[in-house]
Order: C-alpha cells, then structure tokens, then sequence
C-alpha cells in the first residue's frame, strides 16, 4: 500500500472530493484527519474510512481561522503523532446564478476566504511539523476554471489563485523534502455541480450533467473517485520527483476546440 502508515489530514472531508479522498488514502494505508464545518458528513466520512481499514479522526471548525487550521494540525499530531500529508480541499462555489465583475463583495469575499486562504493557513500550520520530519506532501484542489472561463470569476479567481500558491511555494519547499501540487477537476459528478444543493430533483440533475457532459471530449463527466486517484498518487513516493504541477482531470476539456457549459 503506497499509504502505509501516513496521516493524511483532508480538509472539506464529509462529501465530494473530500470524502473520496479521504477513502482512497485510507485504502491505501493512511489514517485519516477530516476537518469540516459538516459534524454530520464528516461522521459519514469517518466510518467510510474505518470501512477501508484505517483510523480516522473528525476536526469540526473554522479552517479559515489561523486558531482553527492550527487545531487541525494539533489534533494529527496529539493522536497520530505527525502531517505526512495535507489535502487542502476546503471550497465552495457562490450559489448565485451570476458570479461575475460585479458579484456582492460578501459573496466574493467568502469563496475567497473558504477557497484560497484556508490553503494558506493550513498550509502554513502543517509545513513546519513536514520540515521537520524531512517530508511531506501537500495536494491542493484546484480547478479547470484557473484556466478557461467555465465558471464564476470569484472561484475562477480563487482557484487561480491556489495554482500560483503552489508554483511559487513548490521550489521554496523543494530542497526540505515537503512537495506542493494540485489536481484540477473538470466536470465532476459531485453535490456542488449537480445542483443537488440547490434544489434541483434528480431529473434536473441528469440532465445538467448530460449537459456538461456534452462539451467534454470523453463524452461525460468525472467521477470524485477520478479525482481521489490523482490525490493518492501524488500524496505517495509513487510522486517523488513531482512538485510544483498541476494534473488535470478533465476528459480532454482544456485541449478540445469545445465551448465551456453555461449552467
């Protein structure tokens, strides 16, 4: 198991990319940090990873605090001993149906501070105890909307933004044995784009994602277990020679002549 023994914290951990994640890894011999705002999720997360056969332990609080990231590492390091890695999955779309040059200053400000500056401080709570140990891999969760206009400007904003944190702070951490990568998602299957939580019944949510599946070239979208590979293996030593790179998980949407969907 190319996890064997790791501790693995994962941000947004009760659903989606989080909750898969924190899955793949326990499967692959990690045991599990998940830090959440959602107790319920995050409960639902936990026994999915004891399923798989790890252990896990469940931080409910404000990973945007620097007084809630350093909780989530504390709490690694009080019942694990040690970071080996850190999933910063953290994130929310607006939930308007306008996100543009004009959206509400409280909305863009939230999908900042839930997007990119929890990057920021848990990553900046869990480097030191990774220098300290000689290694350690962070995977940031970015997105294809860092590239091509298929999604609001704040999170498209935001997502840019983890894409440049990682490049520059890549080579800083080179030499110290710590490395920083992303996986951008491209069209998932997953609460956030299904439209699940806004209210669309499961009709609705088919045919939204037939619809964004047509613009792909694969033909369909992604599943969050596609996502949780791309995690695993740059967690691993499997990556030990990667730092400072986006994957892209998208079926061949950033390299096809094909217009972005427009929910």
């Amino acid at each position: 198991m190319r996890l064997d023994g790791r501790i693995v914290i994962v941000t947004g951990g009760s659903s989606g990319f989080g909750r898969a994640t924190a899955a793949r890894v326990a499967e692959e011999g990690a045991n599990v940090v998940i830090a959440d705002l959602d107790e319920p999720g995050g409960r639902e997360s936990v026994a999915l990873v004891e399923k798989a056969g790890g252990e896990a332990e469940l931080v409910v609080g404000d990973i945007a605090t620097e007084a809630g990231a350093r909780a989530v590492v504390e709490r690694a390091r009080e019942r694990f001993g040690t970071v080996d890695v850190l999933v910063n999955n953290a994130g929310i779309a607006p939930g308007e149906s306008t996100d543009s040059w004009d959206a509400p200053e409280e909305s863009w400000d939230r999908v900042i501070r839930v997007n990119l500056k929890t990057v920021y401080l848990c990553s900046r709570a869990a480097i030191p105890v990774m220098i300290a140990n000689g290694r350690g891999s962070i995977v940031n969760m970015a997105s294809i909307a860092a590239t091509r206009a298929c999604s609001g400007a704040s999170y498209a904003a935001a997502k840019a933004g983890m894409l440049g944190y990682t490049r520059q702070v890549a080579p800083e951490l080179a030499s110290r044995g710590v490395r920083v990568n992303c996986v951008s998602p491209g069209f998932m299957r997953t609460p956030m784009s299904t439209g699940e939580r806004h209210g669309l019944d499961a009709a609705a949510q088919e045919a939204r994602l037939a619809a964004m599946g047509e613009g792909v070239p694969m033909q369909h979208v992604g599943s969050v277990h596609d996502i949780a590979a791309a995690v695993a293996y740059l967690a691993s030593d499997d990556a030990r020679y990667v730092t400072g790179q986006e994957i892209v998980v998208d079926g061949g949407f950033l390299v096809a002549p094909a217009q972005p969907f427009q929910p």
